[in-house]
């Protein structure tokens, strides 16, 4: 189901010609190998940075006073790293994901599965947050699946006046 997904948004978002930059912490880049298992995703994917450490994340335009004041796994990063993947592309469209994959890592305030999805674009700004459940591999697939349907909703979207 997410290749249908990430192909309907790209599909949508090549009608309009426009672009999409992503940046990713927990997926390690599996966000970007699903859209691009997507045929003719290069009309829109122009590429993406896999930040996992804050020292990238901030290096590519998160500002550190996010990170030092939210986490990176927070909604506030989501959307900072949604938005520094769109001007570090010059895309028309940024989408981020940040999570916790487990097993360890997690807190009573943050546990382990715990992922915030951002997208930007259009004068839109979108964010979601879940704690989902399984094993490593299971959260990484659901949370960049969580990104797809989000990139999804954007693109299925009016632009916001």
């Amino acid at each position: 189901m997410s290749e249908a997904w990430a192909a309907r948004a790209i599909d949508l978002l090549a009608q309009r010609g426009e672009t999409l930059a992503v940046m990713e912490g927990s997926t390690g880049g599996l966000l970007s190998h699903l859209l691009t298992q997507v045929p003719g995703a290069s009309r829109v994917f122009l590429g993406g940075v896999v930040a996992y450490g804050n020292q990238l994340k901030e290096q590519v335009g998160v500002p550190g006073k996010v990170l030092k004041a939210f986490g990176a796994v927070s909604e506030e990063a989501a959307l900072a790293m949604a938005e520094a993947a769109q001007r570090w592309a010059g895309a028309s469209i940024g989408l981020a994901v940040t999570g916790i994959a487990g097993p360890t890592g997690g807190s009573a305030a943050k546990p382990v599965g715990l992922t915030y999805v951002a997208a930007v674009g259009r004068g839109i700004s979108l964010c979601r947050g879940q704690t989902l459940l399984g094993d490593r591999g299971q959260i990484k697939y659901e949370s960049a699946v969580m990104a797809i349907r989000l990139l999804l909703e954007l693109a299925e979207r009016e632009e916001e006046r």
